[in-house]
């Protein structure tokens, strides 16, 4: 019974699922937990609030929501059940079509593109965390050298004369004086981000120098990384018990605080209240998208290849539920935290809340410290705030390799950051951010989608799926997987596109040339799709394009579960080969009990429909 429950074949017992080639999870609680700690982390607590902030707090939550349901669960689910089947990596999955591997290669130039990007920010928490090491936070008071006159601290004992000062100045001066004061005051967390630990210059082209401070804790962040990735699944999955739940303590203890905060409601208003007119434009929508996808993880790889090491029968059907609306729920949850801080600084600082911190990737390193100097003993949760977003580091987006290949991928990571760590290093971490790890993403969902429900078939696919839990797909999930999903994922990218507007960081516009280097790394993992498979019809046999074709997107003769015991059914070794056939699925009509004559005839002719021409790959080892 309970294996059952568990997705498992009735009567098979779980423990025959172990893979003892590649391992497996120790148990099922850790692959969760990994999976949240790879879904859940600064994408919630960091780009989330942003993405929100940018556009315009409640029009942001609508097309979220809807792109969860429609595509992130189905998406990710998809992913889920598509590394378990067969037990392979983001490349090795695509046996499935070998045409489509080109979007395994995708996904690890994008998987690249992140890596890079997102250890600058580990290393800003990293920064913050050993700033946070002091018996008073840096940003609690306007009296430091980076500060400028336009400054009012939250806890600055002149804060009330000041205040006093603003009010009585505010009433008699005019109400265009009374627009510049407001857009002048700033909080001591904003001009310490701004002035001290990032010490912004005025265009992308000037990167001035190097933040050395940061540059060290950018060494120490990739250090980190190859600690991490140099362990095996099993030792991998027992840190997450504490990296997995440890956040969910700071972020409610900064809840609670931020709620009881003065001019909180005014925040978490400005957040649930829709902006109905942003909601009809495209770049809140494909936002909305690729923030989903950025936070659950989808078409980067890492799904597929964590997947990868659950036991066959695994009911990822459910992890997947789990997984996904806890990520959500945790982006939802921070936003609360965000915008409470943000509430308070808005009404310290008597400016609307749309006014009151940048609108771009350093609202979290500036709404978070903000809230840290309010509690008691404020450098302990400063440091245990930061110490558990670092925590995140130790999720993986690439494969495990041998020491010598990670130290080399390390280093090579951290020698491609060093850019993003100088004066203009923000600009730049704001261009990848919406250029590699947005557009390519859903393109590269989409073409998953269509490779496995289209080009393989739906009904292969099901029966894949069915034979793996116990149950087929539910039907919300297949409708999705078949026509939803690509659908909205389409009218995104062409209403985006119809509606493309340049970036901006604040109020300076990015200039023609960095534009096009955000298109080229836009374009060089979706460009892998068609490069692969114009490479993989070329080299296929057969004397036309179509029949290269069709032999380039028939499914590879190892594809299937990666264990001898499970492959039956269409999978099981037959009784005159030395290999494994793969034997796509019949209509309904074709399956009746035919004489045996026919049923070999039959077999014979699918063969070929399946893997193309007869099979003269040896395998003698079927299950590997």
């Amino acid at each position: 019974m309970g294996a059952k429950c568990n997705g498992a074949v009735p009567g098979e017992s779980v423990k025959k699922d172990e893979n003892s080639r590649r391992g497996n999870w120790g148990n099922q609680i850790e692959f969760v937990l990994t999976s949240v700690g790879y879904a859940v982390g600064l994408g919630n607590v960091w780009r989330f609030p942003y993405l929100c902030y940018r556009n315009g707090g409640g029009a942001f939550m609508l097309p979220y929501f809807i792109m969860l349901i429609f595509c992130g669960l189905p998406l990710f689910f998809l992913e889920l059940s598509f590394g378990q089947f067969a037990s392979l990596g983001c490349l090795g999955v695509w046996k499935i079509s070998p045409m489509f591997k080109g979007v395994g290669y995708g996904m690890m130039v994008v998987s690249t593109y992140i890596g890079i990007y997102y250890n600058v920010v580990i290393c800003i928490a990293f920064y913050y965390f050993f700033m946070s090491m002091t018996n008073l936070l840096p940003w609690t008071y306007c009296n430091n050298s980076w500060n400028t006159p336009d400054c009012s601290g939250v806890v600055d004992p002149n804060s009330y004369l000041n205040s006093s000062l603003a009010n009585a100045t505010r009433s008699l001066l005019t109400g265009v004086s009374e627009v510049v004061n407001r857009t002048k005051r700033t909080s001591p967390s904003e001009e310490y981000w701004k002035h001290h630990v990032l010490d912004v210059s005025d265009d992308i082209g000037n990167f001035g120098e190097v933040r050395l401070p940061i540059l060290g804790c950018l060494a120490v962040s990739w250090f980190v990384v190859f600690l991490c990735l140099i362990r095996g699944v099993k030792s991998s999955g027992k840190v997450v018990y504490f990296t997995a739940t440890f956040p969910y303590v700071v972020l409610t203890i900064l809840f609670i605080r931020g709620i009881t905060l003065e001019g909180a409601f005014n925040g978490i208003k400005y957040y649930l209240t829709p902006q109905w007119e942003k909601v009809l434009d495209a770049k809140v929508w494909g936002d909305a998208a690729s923030q989903i996808f950025y936070s659950l993880g989808c078409a980067w790889g890492g799904l597929i290849t964590m997947a990868s090491y659950n036991k066959f029968h695994n009911n990822c059907f459910r992890d997947s539920i789990i997984i996904s609306i806890t990520n959500c729920a945790t982006s939802v949850y921070a936003g609360f935290v965000i915008f409470s801080i943000l509430g308070f600084m808005a009404h310290h600082l008597n400016v609307p809340v749309s006014e009151v911190a940048d609108h771009g990737p350093g609202l979290a390193f500036v709404a978070y410290p903000e809230a840290l100097t309010l509690l008691p003993i404020s450098p302990l949760w400063s440091l245990l705030f930061f110490s558990s977003v670092v925590d995140e580091i130790g999720t993986d987006w690439i494969i495990r390799n041998k020491t010598v290949v990670t130290l080399t991928v390390a280093i090579l990571g951290f020698v491609l950051g060093v850019p993003l760590t100088t004066q203009a290093g923000i600009y730049w971490l704001l261009l990848m951010d919406n250029y590699a790890a947005s557009f390519s993403l859903v393109v590269i969902s989409c073409i998953m989608c269509i490779c496995v429900m289209h080009v393989y078939g739906h009904r292969n696919y099901f029966k894949d799926v069915e034979m793996m839990l116990g149950f087929p797909p539910p039907l919300f999930f297949r409708v999705c997987w078949r026509f939803i999903s690509p659908v909205i994922i389409s009218f995104i990218l062409v209403f985006t596109v119809i509606q493309y507007k340049p970036i901006t960081y604040n109020d300076y516009v990015y200039p023609g040339w960095s534009l096009a280097i955000g298109f080229s790394m836009a374009l060089s993992s979706v460009i892998c799709i068609p490069i692969y498979a114009l490479y993989k019809i070329s080299s296929s046999p057969g004397a036309t394009f179509k029949e290269r074709l069709r032999h380039a997107c028939r499914p590879h003769p190892k594809w299937g579960p990666a264990l001898q015991e499970h492959r039956t059914g269409r999978y099981a070794p037959m009784a005159s080969e030395d290999t494994v056939e793969v034997r796509p699925l019949k209509e309904k009509e074709e399956l009746k009990p035919e004489p045996k004559e026919e049923k070999k005839e039959e077999i014979s002719l699918t063969i070929q429909g399946s893997n193309g021409s007869t099979n003269t790959h040896n395998n003698p080892n079927p299950s590997a």
